[in-house]
């Protein structure tokens, strides 16, 4: 079975078909947090500090770190924030950006083996992102659409994700370094997203023996109760064969759904990590003492 292996300086993370499900989080990216953009924009990195241990204290595997700052020299800002979280954690980073540039500037200063964050079918985009991961030998996320757009219709967007994985071939990287993401549309639009995004997550599996991964809060968009739906599709995606997504793990509803899906799925050992995670505090030994206290003061009282 495929394993997309990843790494920092210190520290190892396989995504796999038999694997625990693998939490990249998503929080140190500007795009649609005012306060960070301003922040990060004035050199101020204090929140992503805060999100960064938050998020790997909360279950994260990884990191996702974005610096898509309009305006701003981009390349700059994401080598410089890449070098403070790998600072601050141990954990593996998604170097992500739109930008090839900043995409190089941040996989220049990173220590270990990164995943890139992204490329698609587009060929302007192939022809200048795969050798980039091959060069830094990163692992890939491929984006399901082209030049085209996004199609609702998922033999299409299987159809990109293959063509992907061979162009990368032909730049000498393998299937295993690919982790597909398969693109969740919204339910509340498009009814039979979850569906199809599930379909397809089989087939990728299946046919093209890849990894994948989402943005799981997608599937939620415009919908009231959001952290619900993100919870029932996470379920649902890993028992369909997904690997990984891109989430909050600071949202514990989400968080239990994973963890419940790799214990469903046997991919938790004798349910340790949720028990670790899940079983109830010890009492506090003040109140173990007074209680054994009161109950030896009680028959003490009754022989008397």
């Amino acid at each position: 079975m495929t394993d997309t292996v990843v790494s920092s300086a210190r520290k190892e993370v396989v995504i796999g078909f038999d694997r625990p499900f693998c939490v990249i989080g998503e929080r140190i990216n500007p795009t649609g947090r005012k306060a960070l953009s301003e922040e990060m924009r004035a050199g101020n990195y204090s929140r992503v500090e805060a999100d960064a241990v938050a998020q790997v204290q909360a279950g994260a595997h990884m990191l996702d770190v974005n610096a898509g700052i309009p305006l701003t020299d981009e390349p700059a800002i994401l080598a410089e924030t890449v070098k403070l979280v790998q600072s601050l954690v141990d954990v593996p980073l998604s170097i992500d950006s739109s930008i090839v540039a900043a995409l190089e500037s941040g996989l220049s200063a990173y220590q270990g083996k990164a995943l890139v964050n992204s490329v698609t079918g587009e060929e302007e985009r192939l022809e200048s992102v795969l050798p980039l991961v091959r060069k830094y030998g990163a692992a890939v996320v491929a984006i399901s659409n082209d030049e085209s757009g996004i199609s609702e219709d998922p033999d299409v967007r299987f159809e990109v994700a293959r063509k992907i994985v061979e162009r990368a071939a032909d730049h000498g990287i393998p299937a295993s370094d690919i982790v597909v993401d398969p693109l969740v549309m919204p339910v509340g639009a498009v009814n039979l997203a979850g569906a199809s995004v599930f379909r397809l997550i089989r087939r990728l599996r299946e046919d093209l023996k890849v990894n994948t991964t989402c943005g799981a809060s997608n599937i939620s968009f415009g919908l009231p109760n959001r952290h619900g739906m993100n919870a029932a599709f996470l379920s649902m995606a890993v028992g369909a064969g997904m690997t990984s997504a891109i989430m909050n793990p600071l949202h514990a509803e989400e968080m239990a759904a994973v963890r419940g899906a790799d214990v469903m799925m046997g991919r938790d050992p004798d349910c340790m990590r949720w028990i670790r995670s899940y079983r109830e505090p010890a009492p506090q030994l003040a109140e173990v003492g007074g209680a054994g206290r009161r109950g030896r003061e009680g028959r003490r009282r009754r022989r008397a």
